[in-house]
């Protein structure tokens, strides 16, 4: 399994994720690339942000319960809303670096071309569930939003929050795997055309 994170070209890096890493080098192609770029990394910060202030809320949340019984019934929606935040808004940047967990070992007996389509195959069909993912995402957060959803804790927080975060994600992610899938067939007729 993979589970590098080796820049490709590096020293222990491999063939499958640094053919998979290369990026269009001009264009409207390569702006849109250098530009998500920037948004994804923004996201990863903002995701590194999230998780420091869930572990800030949970270590939290267990000194006041146990050193001074103090009951805490927002901590576990506030982790939680972070946790997702850092899971769906990193989504687009950890596919950006094909940093996903993957099994090599189909990848390393197939000749290039059948990998190729492997991963055209793979990529194509990960857009068109993320993309539906995307849709019900969205429709769940209009419909808290028009509903005035919260949870059903004391602390009540808003619905929009946690869909919001979802919608926005897995748009981010849908947009990072349309431009690599863009990239497979333009890479493809450019190839073709030499």
């Amino acid at each position: 399994m993979s589970g590098s994170f080796d820049p490709p070209g590096a020293a222990g890096g491999h063939a499958p994720g640094a053919a998979a890493a290369r990026r269009p080098a001009g264009g409207v192609l390569g702006t849109l690339d250098r530009l998500l770029g920037a948004v994804n990394r923004a996201m990863l910060f903002v995701g590194m942000i999230t998780l420091a202030v869930a572990s800030v809320v949970l270590t939290y949340s267990v000194f006041s319960r146990y050193l001074f019984r103090a009951a805490t019934d927002w901590q576990d929606e506030v982790a939680v809303f972070c946790i997702i935040a850092a899971v769906f808004l990193c989504g687009a940047w950890v596919q950006a670096q094909r940093g996903h967990v993957g099994i090599e070992a189909v990848a390393s007996i197939l000749p290039p071309r059948a990998n190729h389509i492997r991963m055209i195959a793979v990529d194509l069909m990960s857009l068109a569930f993320c993309t539906f993912f995307a849709w019900k995402s969205w429709t769940l957060f209009h419909e808290a939003w028009r509903d005035k959803m919260t949870t059903s804790s004391t602390f009540s927080p808003p619905l929009t929050i946690p869909y919001g975060l979802m919608a926005a994600g897995m748009t981010l992610l849908v947009v990072q795997l349309l431009l690599q899938s863009t990239l497979h067939f333009v890479e493809g007729r450019l190839r073709s055309a030499e």
